[in-house]
């Protein structure tokens, strides 16, 4: 599949808590960090997504924010 997308990281699932709309999805990449995602519960049942799936977390974004105390 091609995307537009430039920010595209590939990582293991580790979990999905589903919720009554919403589902997390967190995914744990190569380097040990972890990427959590808010999509909907439909997606998440249409993915088929389960703990120890590859997939790829894919970021497009218009503004990033930066704060610092």
């Amino acid at each position: 599949m091609k995307l537009s997308a430039r920010n595209q990281l590939e990582g293991t699932v580790t979990a999905v808590v589903p919720g009554v709309v919403m589902s997390t999805v967190t995914i744990r990449l190569a380097a040990g960090q972890e990427v959590v995602a808010a999509i909907t519960k439909e997606s998440a049942e249409g993915l088929g997504l389960a703990e120890g799936d590859e997939v790829k977390a894919v970021i497009k974004a218009t503004e990033v924010m930066v704060a610092k105390d």
